[in-house]
C-alpha cells in the first residue's frame, strides 16, 4: 500500500505568498508616501490659498486621505 502527502497550500506556493505580501507592502507604502506628501504640502499652504482653492484648513487631513486611498 503507498500513501501519497501532498504539502501544497491551496495551490500557492511559499515563493508566490512572499511575492504576494512584498507588493502588498510596497503598495501600502507607496499610499502612505502620498498621503504625507499632499498633507504636507497642503500644511504648507496659507489660509488664503487654501480658500482660493475652495478648501478650508480643516479639509486638508479628508483631502489628503483621499488623494491616497481614495476615501
Amino acid at each position: 500500500m503507498t500513501y501519497n502527502t501532498d504539502t501544497a497550500f491551496a495551490g500557492v506556493s511559499l515563493a508566490q505568498r512572499f511575492a504576494a505580501l512584498r507588493a502588498d507592502l510596497a503598495e501600502r507604502a507607496a499610499k502612505r508616501k502620498v498621503y504625507r506628501t499632499t498633507l504636507n504640502e497642503l500644511r504648507g499652504l496659507s489660509d488664503r490659498d487654501l480658500n482660493d482653492l475652495g478648501m478650508s484648513r480643516a479639509m486638508v487631513k479628508g483631502i489628503a486621505l483621499e488623494a491616497a486611498y481614495g476615501e
